[in-house]
This record gives structure tokens, sequence and C-alpha cells, in this order.
């Protein structure tokens, strides 16, 4: 692990991304795979990457990388956090081992002489990652460059809620200051908060934990876990986020076309954005 990642979270200024991935691939089937690879084909409108390039910047658990390679681009995956990179590598060796047309390694999306190094891709992918550098911004712009003309460039980013985003700042920093063992007392109480509305539903409705046990499916649509998403959602450092036309305006005038949009209507999570660069 690197000295500056152990130093950040030491300090309780950034999750432990990676740890929570690992839980992950405990509940990872094919039935997730299978969503994973629908909600790529939805969002780029293609019904496969054959011959295609992939980058996955955050890889985290690397079930979009392996989704992407098994619609069959050409993947190359990476992650700031080194046990999302284990995730990653662990998914490759179960699916594709030996695979010459997917590398995973560790990078960072702030560091540009690395980023300089990769060239640029047919399709870059970074879902939910952006605004946990520290510097949303400059990754954003970062990414811009890494998408080759006609490409496209997939990116989901939190929406910003105003007051109720700042509330959940704090939470982070709390969530994330505590000592491990303590930790519980900042998340079940969110959880509560999170889901406890969604679970009273479902209860009078007579379909006690329906949500819960079909998220995967009706609800996050990339074949998620629930509970990974909510230890996700409380602890995520560092935390930026950003209104919908905030994110259209800025790659508009860097020359991007908006092809696809869906919002979290004005809530809490994440807007998804697919740009098409222009062509060279």
């Amino acid at each position: 692990m690197s000295s500056k990642h152990t130093l950040e979270l030491n300090s309780g200024s950034r999750f432990a991304f990676g740890e929570n991935w690992s839980k992950f691939l405990n509940v990872l089937d094919d039935k997730r795979i299978r969503m994973a690879e629908l909600s790529l084909r939805e969002m780029l409108e293609v019904e496969c990457l054959e011959g295609k390039t992939f980058l996955d910047i955050g890889s985290g658990s690397g079930l979009f990388s392996l989704a992407a390679r098994r619609l069959g681009a050409i993947v190359h995956s990476f992650d700031y956090d080194p046990q999302s990179v284990e995730c990653t590598s662990e998914l490759k060796q179960r699916y594709f081992p030996d695979d010459q047309q997917w590398k995973v390694e560790q990078g960072s999306v702030l560091d540009t002489t690395y980023l300089k190094s990769l060239g640029q891709w047919d399709v870059v992918y970074s879902w939910g990652v952006l605004h946990h550098t520290g510097a949303m911004q400059k990754a954003m712009d970062n990414v811009a460059y890494l998408v080759r003309g006609g490409g496209k460039l997939f990116i989901a980013i939190y929406n910003n809620q105003g007051r109720a985003s700042k509330m959940w700042l704090r939470i982070k920093h709390a969530y994330n200051r505590l000592p491990s063992s303590l930790r519980w007392l900042v998340l079940w109480p969110a959880f509560l908060r999170l889901w406890g509305p969604t679970t009273a539903r479902d209860l009078l409705r007579g379909r006690p934990f329906e949500t819960w046990r079909h998220y995967s499916i009706k609800n996050s649509m990339r074949g998620m876990s629930p509970w990974c998403n909510v230890v996700d959602w409380v602890g995520g450092l560092p935390f930026e986020v950003a209104k919908p036309e905030e994110i259209f305006n800025f790659y508009r005038d860097r020359g991007f076309v908006l092809r696809q949009l869906k919002t979290c209507a004005g809530g809490q999570g994440c807007n998804e954005f697919v740009f098409q660069a222009q062509q060279a």
C-alpha cells in the first residue's frame, strides 16, 4: 500500500474503498455480472464492445472491467486504492486468467504523467470515482483527454443536494475519524435513515424486504450489493458533488456532446452521463 494512501486512511481523510469492495466479491455471481453488462450496453448504446478499447478509471471491485471484457473489449483497469487493485486482479484471475487483453495496475487519475502513458481510448469509464479524488474538477479535466475522437466518456457524479450533501459530508468525516471498532455508531443510524422508510413501505405492502432482495435488478440496475453501497455511501471520502447542468456545461465547453443522461431526480446518489468526443 502506498505511503500517501496509508496516511490518508490513518488521518480519517479517506475511506477504505478497496476493503469494502473485497467484501462485495463474496456475493458476486453471474446474475450480477449480467446486470453490469446490461448497464454498459444500454448506456453506451451498443450490443457488444468487440474491437473497442475500454479504460476503467477507479475500477473498484473490477465488476465493470469484467463486464467490458466479456463484451469483447480490450480493457485497462486502474485504481488508486491498492486493495481495489487486488480485487480487480482477483476477478481477472477468476474469469480471464493469463489474458493479454486485460491489464490491471495501480494509478491515479490525478497523475498526469501516468495518464499520458495510457494514450486514448474508445470508451473511458469512471462510475462514482471522480468525486472521491479530493480534486474533482481536475480529475474531470484529466479524463477528457483520454477519450479518442468519436469515443465515449461514461461517468457518474454525486448529485448536489445542497444542505443534505453538507450533512452527509459531516457524517462521512465522523465515520472515518472513528476507530473501526466504533464505526457502527455512525453506520447503523445512517443505515436506518437510508433504508428505514423503504423497508417500512415494503412491510405495509405485504412484501417484506422486497426492495433489499431485488436491489441489484430493480434499483441499482448495475448488479451492485445494497449493503456494500450503504457502507460506501456512509464512509466515502473524499466527497464532492455537482448539479447535472454543471457537468453538462463542463464537458460541452471541451467539445463533448451529451448522448445519455440518467439523473437521480434531485435526490441522493449519482447522476450518470455518457458524452461523445468530437471526431478528430
